[in-house]
């Protein structure tokens, strides 16, 4: 626990315009979720459609937080309880935020894209917290609680702080930005993502786009040169200096070559004319494309971009989204690659990729486990359809599916390819548990709204 609050009462009190009552405290952590509040935290009641953080006002004093902030008196506190009364406790909680950022003189950097956000975010807490104090959003809070939710736990002293913004409604990006006001703003990519909430990737794009909204006077906007809707993005970010990366002749950090293996990932990069070579400690083109966002984003606060390059041999990958681990199957071991966090077509293809650079042991496969992808709209079926290529460009030995999107898959994979399939992944996961063998290399992919998790989870309990 730091030395310093994160938020006194009087602070908190003027930021939100809060009424105090029970006296006077200090907070060091901000919370909303009673079951993990830790000792020093202020806690938020947030009232939700299903759930009320006012009904877990008590048991988070409790548990050791120093005040609360609420919007009607909780059940089962003493009246002499430390409490912040506001007239809605979300809005006080975008107020913490907005105050935090206000009184922070640190670089902001703000980041979105249709895929590849966390990974991107998580590159930069580790090679800019080489680089001075640095704080950043954790997993994925990128929405309408978890934005402000970062901002509010924010520390005063910070050099660097990393933002994740996310959406999949035009419209959601604006007041994120706002709030956030970043230094720097990216976007990794622009794909067919949420489409059942968009008439085209152009309009994704414009959404993306709305990240420049809060972007901060003389700001820079790094921006995907090999997509498509590159141009469009740039005029949208007209206003800022606009820096670019990809494998684009014009692309400011510029990749040369890369090499895959099971591990890591090595790139060969020109960052303006400077040449750099380096390793990241994750498997994957994607990886290494993202990187050279992470590398100009460096630059650009005015860190050194050579030494964040390598510290990036450092980097492993989040929770869901690459994590590996060595599970105890029938007659030995196998790999599990964790995918399991989210999916959509390009983040599908990219994961199928990584798979086929892994190295079964002699005999043993590389087996891909696909959940349906959500929220594409009305090609859902051809585009679950289309992965039939991958599957076949990179030579997986075994696919199996849950549910009924990636029936299509399915149908469209020759016999040979066909693993299991099962109407959700509860029912798939024995069917693979039973299936993986000694020194098969196994990877777990799909939508959060599939459930691909419980696969992970039943092939980590072992045989």
């Amino acid at each position: 626990m730091s030395a310093t609050p994160l938020w006194t009462s009087a602070e908190a009190a003027a930021a939100t315009a809060a009424t105090p009552s029970g006296g006077m405290w200090e907070a060091f952590g901000v919370s909303i979720d009673s079951r993990t509040v830790q000792p020093g935290d202020l806690f938020i009641a947030l009232e939700g459609p299903s759930h009320d953080g006012h009904d877990h006002v008590a048991g988070a004093l409790a548990a050791g937080a120093v005040g609360a902030l609420v919007h009607r008196l909780p059940a089962g506190v003493p009246e002499d309880a430390p409490l912040l009364l506001v007239k809605d406790t979300m809005v006080a909680l975008q107020d913490l935020g907005v105050a935090s950022r206000n009184r922070s003189a640190a670089h902001i950097v703000a980041v979105t894209g249709s895929v590849g956000k966390t990974g991107t975010k998580e590159m930069l807490r580790l090679v800019l917290s080489n680089q001075g104090p640095t704080h950043a959003s954790v997993g994925s809070f990128n929405n309408h609680w978890g934005v402000p939710l970062s901002l509010a736990r924010m520390p005063k002293g910070v050099r660097f702080a990393v933002f994740e913004l996310g959406m999949n409604h035009a419209g959601e990006l604006t007041p994120l930005t706002r709030m956030v006001r970043p230094h720097v703003a990216a976007i990794t990519t622009v794909e067919a993502v949420h489409m059942e909430f968009f008439a085209s990737t152009e309009a994704i794009a414009d959404a993306k786009a709305e990240i420049f909204a809060g972007l901060e006077t003389d700001g820079i906007a790094i921006l995907p040169r090999d997509n498509r809707h590159y141009q469009r993005l740039a005029a949208a970010a007209s206003g800022a200096r606009i820096l670019s990366f990809g494998s684009h002749i014009d692309a400011t950090a510029r990749l040369l070559d890369c090499g895959v293996d099971p591990a890591s990932t090595a790139v060969f990069a020109l960052l303006d004319d400077h040449p750099l070579s380096y390793r990241i400690g994750i498997p994957g083109l994607h990886w290494a494309m993202n990187s050279l966002a992470v590398l100009l984003i460096v630059k650009a606060l005015g860190g050194d971009a050579d030494a964040a390059a390598h510290a990036l041999a450092g980097m492993s990958a989040p929770k869901g989204r690459g994590e590996r681990r060595t599970v105890t199957v029938t007659g030995g071991t196998a790999e599990l690659i964790d995918e399991s966090y989210n999916a959509s077509p390009v983040s599908m293809r990219a994961a199928i990729a990584t798979l086929a650079s892994a190295k079964p042991a002699k005999g043993a496969r590389r087996i891909a486990v696909l959940g349906d992808m959500l929220e594409l709209g009305p090609s859902s079926a051809a585009l679950h359809q289309g992965l039939a290529e991958t599957v076949e460009t990179w030579g997986i030995d075994l696919v199996f599916t849950a549910g009924p999107l990636m029936a299509h898959l399915r149908q469209a994979l020759p016999e040979q390819r066909r693993g299991g399939h099962a109407d959700n992944s509860e029912a798939l996961a024995p069917l693979v548990k039973q299936a993986v063998k000694a020194g098969d290399v196994v990877m777990v992919k799909g939508s959060a709204g599939s459930r691909m998790g419980r696969v992970v989870q039943t092939l980590a309990e072992g045989a």
